[in-house]
């Protein structure tokens, strides 16, 4: 699959002073809702000083994107499933009455031939009015998510969104801006890749890419071949081809100050899987640093375990574990292919960045502007 890349005057005339608009409440509740290839994710949250408070959130394995690699099209089932789990959400807005929102639909909906037609269909039946972002706009909002993240001495930075069809990649150079400075001046790229107006120092978008495969496109790709660990292996060397157009990194770069920052079910998953947690806790995974070998560690495990294995693995999940070999072949592929050995686990995406953008338009958050 070929990655997409950013390509009659009146008498006695009045001057009539335009009333100011009302400030915002910074207390009013804000929600975003991501409906992705496999999940449907929302969060209600109110803005806190620099950050947000969330709520109230919802989550649910739709599968919206199932059979889609085959025939092109959204499921009826598929399209059902969806349908329910968003009128959850309708009900959860109206209970904190949401006044301001933002719902988004990605890469099934893009690919889908009935996608506009499947989201006409939600809005009649559930009100909700959801709109198809394109991958600069979800690579932007990923990368925005993960701000809080990046360390003051990170002058390279990769930030990876493992999604269910896409996956997408951008690469900054921090490298101008001042230490203390930089995970504001990624929090400032919700307005968009090119900062060259911002009175700002500014984090240069150096690359960024969304190849069109996430851990449920690339299942289905391979599908067909019954050797696990032989599909495992398939699967991470088809993605790792893919990324061969997408090489800003220069091999006589030294290590120091490159950081990777991975986002996504499948890298909460390894990471909780490394710490032993049998019961998810956000607290200990987001923001945790992990090796290689550990990643390494932990893909071996699953492949030890077989299928069956996997299922039975309370620290997987139902909802992730026939996903997790396909999102950990990516995973592997992205390790091999950069020049450090840590990784830095986010549990957040596309959901707090669609927050971030839209407090920080209505200047709700403290500490000045972004």
């Amino acid at each position: 699959m070929t990655p997409r890349r950013p390509t009659g005057a009146a008498a006695f005339p009045m001057t009539v002073e335009p009333l100011a608009p009302r400030p915002p409440d910074p207390d009013a509740p804000y929600a975003a809702l991501d409906l992705g290839t496999n999940s449907c994710r929302m969060l209600v949250a109110q803005p806190k000083g620099s950050q947000f408070h969330v709520v109230d959130s919802f989550s649910k394995s739709v599968q919206l994107g199932s059979g889609l690699e085959s025939y092109g099209r959204l499921s009826r089932a598929s399209m059902a499933r969806t349908i329910q789990a968003l009128k959850i959400c309708k009900s959860k807005f109206q209970k904190h009455n949401v006044q301001r929102m933002r719902l988004v639909a990605t890469e099934a909906c893009r690919r889908a031939r009935n996608g506009a037609e499947f989201l006409n269909a939600v809005r009649r039946e559930t009100g909700l009015r959801l709109d198809i972002i394109q991958p600069e706009e979800e690579a932007r909002l990923a990368v925005v998510s993960c701000a809080p993240l990046v360390s003051t001495k990170t002058e390279q930075l990769l930030v990876v969104d493992i999604g269910g069809g896409s996956t997408e990649l951008v690469w900054i150079d921090l490298s101008r801006v001042p230490a203390q400075e930089r995970p504001r001046a990624i929090m400032r790229l919700h307005r968009g890749f090119s900062t060259m107006d911002s009175p700002f120092p500014a984090a240069k978008v150096v690359d960024w890419i969304s190849v069109p495969l996430g851990v449920a496109t690339l299942k289905d790709q391979f599908r067909d071949v019954e050797d696990d660990a032989g599909r495992f292996a398939l699967m991470s060397c088809h993605f790792e081809e893919c990324l061969a157009d997408f090489t800003p990194y220069q091999s006589d770069q030294t290590r120091e100050g490159f950081q990777i920052i991975g986002t996504s079910g499948t890298v909460t998953t390894v990471a909780a899987s490394h710490l032993g947690l049998k019961r998810y806790d956000r607290t200990k995974v987001d923001g945790l640093r992990m090796t290689s070998d550990q990643i390494d560690l932990v893909i071996r495990d699953y492949l030890s375990l077989g299928e069956e294995g996997r299922r039975a693995d309370p620290r997987i999940g139902r909802d992730r574990q026939s996903l997790i070999m396909s999102g950990s072949a990516i995973l592997q592929a992205l390790m091999r292919a950069w020049p450090t050995d840590r990784l830095s686990v986010a549990d957040r995406g596309l959901r707090e960045g669609l927050l971030y953008a839209q407090m920080c338009a209505d200047g709700v958050l403290e500490d000045g502007p972004y």
